[in-house]
């Protein structure tokens, strides 16, 4: 057991004691077995629930979740701090220093913006410089990998087109998506799956523009394929309640294919 008072409610403060008190060796066995790498999915998983807290307009859940996306960004913190690292006020000075750097027109610096676009341009380049990034191929390549692989498209796609590498219509993306769409057919019929210009690399080449196409018309990427998501989960469910209890591996594909078609025409 550690020392600890409880209080009817608590502040920031108290968060990173109970943090310290849980990594303590009188704490939580668990947590002081926990590393940066351990608790990785965590990190997402928080941010994702976060996420669709705000997507579902579920304020309560917000504040719930925030709170477990900031217990996370405690708990690393307080990992670098017992190493020696950086400490839970080295990340808020950070963070700070940061947000008046890129907003000079706000605090005080030579940059001027008057509106939001002129904030983003201003915010590019400060970033760039910030990250000593010399060229919009740096930038590029400094895009995350870790975000979510349509997302990280769309992002290096923005930042290419911004220094004038762009597509000069809607239709010239969508003519290259074809062609890309075609040479994944031809890698579907050689049977080519890891090989140069095989199923694998044909596949991201097809889906990277349909990131641009969605960019061109303004929709977001990841969100268009999770209403995609969506529509296939209710179709699908139309179809396993239309076969009426017998196991879809038992029907023909053409009576598969009725099915579909039934649940389609249902959410017409």
């Amino acid at each position: 057991m550690v020392d600890f008072q409880c209080k009817e409610r608590y502040d920031y403060e108290d968060l990173l004691r109970v943090m310290a008190l849980l990594r303590s060796p009188g704490g939580c066995p668990w947590d002081r077995e926990q590393d940066h790498a351990s608790i990785r999915r965590n990190f997402l998983e928080e941010t994702c629930e976060a996420v669709e807290a705000i997507d579902r307009g579920d304020m309560p859940a917000l504040c719930e979740e925030l709170g477990d996306v900031m217990m996370q960004v405690v708990f690393h913190a307080r990992m670098e701090e017992e190493r020696g690292g950086f400490t839970m006020d080295d990340v808020i000075d950070g963070v700070c220093k940061k947000l008046i750097y890129r907003h000079p027109h706000v605090f005080g610096g030579s940059l001027q913006a008057d509106t939001s676009d002129q904030v983003l341009v201003n915010w590019e380049a400060l970033k760039r410089k910030e990250k000593h990034q010399r060229s919009t191929a740096d930038a590029v390549d400094a895009v995350a990998r870790t975000l979510p692989g349509l997302w990280r498209a769309e992002k290096m796609q923005s930042k290419a087109a911004k220094a004038g590498f762009r597509w000069p219509d809607a239709h010239s993306g969508m003519d290259k998506l074809r062609e890309e769409v075609d040479e994944l057919a031809a890698a579907v019929d050689t049977g080519n799956t890891d090989g140069h210009h095989g199923v694998r690399e044909e596949i991201g080449d097809v889906l990277f523009m349909a990131a641009q196409v969605a960019a061109n018309h303004g929709v977001d990427p990841e969100e268009a394929l999770h209403a995609a998501c969506d529509k296939f989960a209710r179709r699908f469910r139309g179809v396993e309640e239309g076969a009426e209890g017998t196991p879809l591996s038992d029907l023909s594909p053409r009576e598969l294919l009725e099915l579909w078609d039934r649940s389609k025409r249902a959410e017409s």
